[in-house]
């Protein structure tokens, strides 16, 4: 019984060490990290010119420029939410 014990822990160990991620998988994430941190800078920097020319201290250029970028990064997370629930749905449409 306690061999059986030893090899179970030993096969515990090497499915950690197979499903551990890889350096290419977790580029993947880290890539994800660096897009959701270019929307939200993309987003203060809206939010920024946006107060500045309420205030006064900012041209009519570059308010309208700073939120056409936030807008065009508002579209694009939506259309990524999309896809990625449409796909999930089609994965529950799959039959087992």
């Amino acid at each position: 019984m306690d061999k059986t014990a030893h090899i179970a822990s030993q096969l515990y160990t090497n499915a950690q060490n197979i499903a551990r991620p890889t350096k290419a998988e977790s580029g993947d994430s880290d890539l994800f990290a660096q897009v959701a941190t270019d929307f939200m800078d993309t987003m203060r920097a809206g939010e920024e010119a946006a107060k500045a020319g309420m205030i006064g201290t900012a041209d009519a250029h570059s308010v309208v420029q700073a939120l056409a970028a936030s807008e065009l990064a508002i579209e694009t997370a939506v259309t990524v939410r999309d896809k990625v629930v449409e796909a999930y749905q089609e994965i529950l449409r799959m039959p087992v």
